[in-house]
């Protein structure tokens, strides 16, 4: 009989988010785990000592994923922050549970609005930008903020099913709002 197949602690959170993917953050335990796993508990409680630890690590890979699905462009972009939104939205349609994972939970991260917008990991949407733009570091930052705003509604909207997907409107939001930022920046009024 050959050996049963070693559980690592990847496949344990690859099944996690597999969870979370398919029935929502609630689902998420040992047992669940082990279940999908084949396993006992013993290899999940191996690797993660709590149910918070294997969250946070889940969590940890959900993000990571995120940002790898925004930041690959849209086809034929002109506008690589624009795609950005448009990515951000669309993950919220293609992922509602994870969607709501990371950024309904409140599971983790106490941080404030600044934090958010000053956290290094945003450096290469803010660089996009910039080039985009072709404005400053600083600029950019108070573009992002007001853009990030409409993006993260319309995606919380569609995440919890208010309303539907309608990529080509929600194109001329986000144009309007960024050239509205872009606007009130140069000190253009209406």
């Amino acid at each position: 009989m050959p050996p049963k197949a070693k559980i690592t602690r990847d496949m344990i959170i690859k099944a996690g988010i597999t969870i979370i993917r398919t029935e929502g953050i609630d689902s998420l335990n040992v047992r669940r785990v082990a279940a999908l796993l084949s396993c006992s508990t013993q290899p999940v409680m191996y690797h993660f000592k709590t149910v918070k630890e294997l969250t946070y690590a889940v969590y940890e890979a959900t993000d990571k994923l995120h940002t790898e699905y925004i930041m690959t462009p849209e086809p034929n972009t002109e506008n690589p922050f624009l795609s950005i939104g448009l990515r951000y939205i669309q993950f919220a349609q293609d992922e509602k549970y994870l969607f709501r994972f990371l950024f309904q939970s409140d599971n983790f991260q106490n941080i404030s609005f600044t934090e958010l917008i000053n956290a290094e990991e945003l450096m290469p949407i803010i660089s996009t930008l910039c080039k985009c733009a072709n404005i400053s570091e600083i600029q950019a930052r108070i573009v992002f903020e007001t853009t990030f705003i409409c993006v993260h509604g319309i995606a919380s909207l569609i995440a919890n099913n208010s309303i539907n997907y309608d990529k080509a409107h929600f194109e001329k939001i986000l144009i309007t709002t960024f050239n509205g930022a872009i606007s009130a920046l140069k000190g253009e009024t209406l």
